[in-house]
């Protein structure tokens, strides 16, 4: 019995992950070949390799990928630091420091993430306007921060609950400070937490199309997801393009999953106390 349970269980995974790989298989076969290879048989494998396709995309009209991940990488990686610095430290606080309020701010923190983030874009144009960073890689590095920061001290603010105080008792007789202790034992032991609101951050800011289209009208800024709603505009019906730049711009996406999963899981079961 307990075999065929396992059986089953394994089946069922299998089934889950293949289903999870298959729209990245479609997407990337299809992006070598030519748009009536792909409407005469989507499924096939290429019967040869039409990298035409991306050559069309660094060579089309005033689209340029090469800018466009450069501009991602700017504008995430900022984020990211910037999330993980305040919302460190903010944790820190409130899992450490013992004050009234910290119950009252959690609280805060949880009903932030039900704001939806299309009510906050005005009044944050009209303040970027007023002073005058309408426009720049900053003004959406801060809005994306005030955005993606509650999750991220939740996280972490969960983890650094689960730290034994006796680490930080033993270092504050030896004599450490706040400071000291926060910096070489809270943070080395939240590695886990951080790398999991890291990776989270990074990838909804790379994968953030409203805010990017909204606060960078200027195309040299624009991050790659909104080339690629031009490039899907600009190509019609060109199919082979269309799966070129998809594929291109969730290459990123994949390897960090791929390569930091067991990083996301550990942050994600510490947090919840899990062993």
């Amino acid at each position: 019995m307990r075999k065929l349970y396992s059986l089953l269980k394994y089946t069922l995974l299998i089934l889950w992950g293949l289903t999870t790989l298959f729209p990245i298989y479609w997407v990337m076969i299809n992006s070598f070949k030519p748009t009536s290879e792909i409407l005469l048989n989507p499924l096939s494998f290429p019967t040869s390799f039409h990298i035409e396709n991306y050559l069309q995309l660094s060579n089309y009209g005033n689209i340029n990928f090469l800018k466009g991940f450069k501009n991602s990488t700017i504008i995430s990686f900022s984020t990211t630091l910037l999330v993980l610095f305040l919302g460190s430290l903010a944790s820190y606080a409130i899992a450490r420091l013992n004050f009234k309020r910290a119950n009252l701010i959690n609280s805060f923190l949880v009903g932030a993430q039900l704001v939806p983030a299309f009510s906050i874009v005005i009044p944050a144009l009209i303040v970027f306007k007023t002073v005058r960073l309408s426009g720049s890689y900053l003004s959406l590095i801060l809005l994306q921060t005030a955005c993606f920061l509650p999750f991220s001290i939740l996280t972490i603010t969960s983890f650094m609950k689960s730290i034994p105080i006796e680490l930080e008792e033993a270092a504050y007789i030896d004599g450490a400070s706040v400071l000291q202790t926060f910096l070489k034992i809270i943070l080395p032991t939240s590695i886990p937490a951080l790398v999991t609101a890291g990776i989270f951050v990074f990838l909804w800011s790379y994968n953030d199309l409203f805010m990017s289209l909204i606060l960078l009208p200027l195309r040299e800024k624009q991050p790659i997801c909104v080339l690629l709603s031009l490039v899907s505009s600009a190509y019609g019906t060109n199919y082979g393009a269309m799966m070129a730049a998809l594929f291109v711009t969730i290459i990123p996406v994949v390897v960090i999953y791929t390569f930091l999963q067991e990083y996301i899981v550990r942050g994600l079961m510490s947090g919840a106390g899990i062993r």
